[in-house]
């Protein structure tokens, strides 16, 4: 159920007999020749398909994260840390407010990590309520089948290029992207990022054809879907 498909009423029923939510969390930054909004498009998808058949309520998307090293890149909006916390921490309270009492915040942005560490201490704060912290795409099974296919893949890669992510007309490079040097990338100003990722991929080939992307789609949402059902005792 999308929130954004109910009115007030609705949840007030629904708390009624149940107390999960689900938050999903992205970002706008480069992603290459796919959407700046890569990260928060997916997240948001594959919370709703997970949480359709159970009946849980899924939040809008929260479409911004932590991405200072990719603001060389036209259209990237970072939040600072500091911000992102607090963002997270107003979120979590009108939810407990409210009498959700397990969480599910779906990542899709790996600098968004630090919220990790954040929800160990509201939960200290909060012991009535117990929150996940799932990023969905490098999950052990979702990982593992990304392996399977293909095990160079990164950031902007063909891992992240499904038909929702797809800018209309825009052709993929069929050339494959050396992998980057991670290392090296952590010394490196917004403006030399620029300079030493070129279009943004940081590894492997832009694109695997639709079958193989869904069959990667399926193995992520049922184990998100698995995550939002069980594991809460």
């Amino acid at each position: 159920m999308k929130i954004s498909n109910a009115n007030w009423m609705m949840v007030e029923e629904y708390l009624k007999h149940d107390d999960r939510a689900v938050v999903p969390i992205g970002c706008t930054e480069q992603h290459a020749y796919l959407s700046l909004a890569v990260d928060a498009i997916l997240a948001e998808n594959v919370a709703v398909e997970a949480a359709e058949p159970l009946g849980v309520p899924v939040f809008p998307v929260i479409p911004f994260g932590h991405t200072p090293t990719f603001m060389a890149y036209p259209g990237t909006i970072s939040l600072r840390l500091d911000t992102l916390i607090a963002l997270m921490r107003d979120v979590l309270n009108s939810l407990a407010t409210h009498g959700f009492k397990r969480i599910v915040m779906v990542n899709g942005h790996g600098g968004n990590a630090p919220i990790g560490h954040f929800l160990g201490e509201w939960m200290a704060d909060h012991p009535e309520v117990k929150v996940k912290f799932h990023n969905w795409w490098n999950s052990p099974r979702t990982w593992a089948k990304v392996m399977a296919i293909d095990p160079v893949a990164s950031h902007a890669s063909w891992m992240e290029n499904f038909r929702s992510t797809r800018i209309a007309g825009v052709v993929q490079p069929i050339t494959a992207r050396t992998p980057i040097d991670p290392a090296k990338l952590k010394l490196l100003n917004p403006l030399q990022t620029r300079a030493y990722l070129g279009d943004g991929n940081f590894a492997g080939v832009y694109e695997k054809p639709d079958a193989v992307m869904d069959e990667l789609w399926q193995v992520a949402v049922e184990e998100t879907r698995q995550l939002i059902a069980d594991g809460w005792e």
